[in-house]
């Protein structure tokens, strides 16, 4: 995914929260069944090198489990937090397990409430 309307779609959808990172599904209800995925980790995480290090991680795994445990005709968002760098892989790969889990059982946290927008410079 690459459009931004997608990522704030997706924003709307379900939602993992988990210490590495947060996964968000939406379901596109669009009949194609293809799974779509997105990656997103913000400048507070780390210099440019250790956000696109964390994105290299959050790719393994969607690349190993979305394909079996992904929802189809759905987006998945995976945004990175601040100790998915550190965290061992075979503890990441757990983890995005039982987040797919939980969105798939509906088990999803509800979203964050929303105050009111600082304008944009």
């Amino acid at each position: 995914m690459t459009l931004r309307r997608d990522f704030l779609a997706a924003n709307a959808g379900k939602r993992a929260p988990m210490p590495g990172f947060v996964l968000l599904v939406h379901d596109r209800k669009d009949g194609d069944p293809a799974i779509r995925v997105g990656f997103t980790v913000t400048k507070k995480i780390g210099n440019a090198v250790v956000r696109n290090r964390l994105k290299r991680r959050l790719r393994a795994l969607a690349r190993e489990l979305l394909p079996e445990g992904g929802i189809r005709g759905a987006d998945h968002v995976l945004i990175g937090r601040d100790g998915g760098i550190e965290r061992d892989h075979a503890l990441l790969k757990a983890e995005f397990g039982k987040a797919l889990g939980k969105i798939a059982r509906g088990e999803d946290s509800p979203s964050r409430p929303r105050g009111p927008r600082k304008p944009r410079r």
